[in-house]
C-alpha cells in the first residue's frame, strides 16, 4: 500500500516538543556565542551562572535575594558569586539606601565598561541571527518573547509515574 492510498491520518507532531529544553537550547546557544565573542575580544571569562546574573541586572533586578531566587542558587551561593565578582571589580555591593536591611548589587565602574561591550556583542549576535532566520521570523520570535504570558499558570501534574507501554506491531 502506498502513502497515498493510505486512508489513516497521519499522526498529529506537537509543534513545539518540550518548549522548555528548546528555549533553553536557545539561551546556551546565544550564550555561548557571547561569551565567545567577549573572550575573542580580551574580555575576562565568566561562567554561565555569571553571565545569567548580569541578564538580571541588566533587567533591574538588584537585591540579592531576588538574583538567588532567579537563578535557582541559595543565597549563600549568591554571596560568595558577588563576593568573587566584586574581588574582579566587575560586581559592586553596597547597602540599599531604601532599606537598611537589604542589599543592592551594581556593577562595577570597570564592570559598566564589560557590560557596553556585553550589550554590543548582543546586538550583532541578534543581527546575525536576523540574516540566519529572516527578519519577519525575528520580528516574530521577538513578539513572542515579549509578550506577557501572565502569571505562571496552575497545571495539574500527575502524583505517580507510570510508564507508557510501547505498542507491538
Amino acid at each position: 500500500m502506498t502513502a497515498a492510498q493510505d486512508s489513516s491520518p497521519a499522526p498529529i507532531a506537537a509543534p513545539h516538543p518540550m518548549m522548555l529544553m528548546n528555549l533553553l537550547r536557545a539561551v546556551y546557544w546565544y550564550d555561548e556565542a557571547l561569551q565567545a565573542a567577549l573572550r575573542r575580544a580580551g574580555w575576562p571569562p565568566v561562567t554561565r551562572i555569571q553571565s545569567m546574573l548580569f541578564a538580571n541586572l541588566a533587567l533591574g533586578v538588584r537585591r540579592p535575594a531576588r538574583l538567588a531566587h532567579n537563578l535557582g542558587i541559595t543565597r549563600q551561593s549568591m554571596s560568595q558569586m558577588l563576593d568573587e565578582l566584586g574581588r574582579r571589580n566587575i560586581v559592586h555591593v553596597s547597602p540599599d539606601p531604601t532599606d537598611g536591611r537589604a542589599s543592592i548589587v551594581e556593577f562595577h565602574p570597570e564592570g559598566r565598561a564589560l557590560a557596553r561591550a556585553a550589550r554590543a556583542t548582543m546586538l550583532a549576535i541578534e543581527r546575525e541571527l536576523g540574516e540566519r532566520l529572516g527578519a519577519e521570523a525575528m520580528a516574530q520570535l521577538g513578539a513572542l518573547l515579549t509578550r506577557d504570558w501572565g502569571d505562571p499558570p496552575q497545571v495539574i501534574t500527575p502524583t505517580t509515574y507510570e510508564p507508557v507501554e510501547e505498542k507491538k506491531l
